[in-house]
């Protein structure tokens, strides 16, 4: 029988490069870019019911509460070391954007007013485009690859 050779998969030349393409693709200043507004767009719409004035909307203003911290959590996965097992986290960032779009008239309540509408339009818009950037620049590093 022959010696067996103890060989481990993060050393495979695939898997190297794959980092390596990763570190590449969060080190530039598109992708730092995209983290950073995302970062800020989740922050906002968390707090944008006692920005704009619609806390008094009490069920608006929980679901915006959620789904901008959850959309900064897994913004801030998209950085680091991270970012390659991850990238698929930017469709659930577009889904909250999505979410945050139609979220006046989904909640429980009439809370379609000038403020939350304007609000959760714009800020849900920019959320669900900067995940469909994110998720692009992870599909273009896999595309470039071959």
């Amino acid at each position: 029988m022959t010696a067996q050779t103890s060989s481990s998969i993060a050393q495979h030349p695939d898997i190297m490069a794959l980092q390596a393409q990763s570190e590449r693709a969060v080190a530039s200043p598109t992708a730092q870019a995209v983290e950073a507004l995302s970062l800020l767009t989740g922050l906002f719409i968390a707090a944008s019911p006692w920005i704009v004035g619609f806390s008094g909307l009490t069920a608006l203003a929980v679901t915006n509460l959620i789904a901008g911290l959850a959309f900064v959590l897994l913004a801030r996965g998209m950085g680091g070391d991270a970012y390659d097992r991850t990238h698929g986290m930017s469709w659930a960032m577009a889904g909250i954007g999505l979410w945050t779009v139609v979220a006046p008239w989904v909640v429980v309540g009439d809370v379609s007013t000038t403020r939350t509408l304007t609000t959760n339009i714009i800020a849900g818009g920019v959320a669900a485009l900067l995940a469909f950037a994110t998720a692009a620049m992870a599909g273009g590093g896999r595309r470039q690859r071959t």
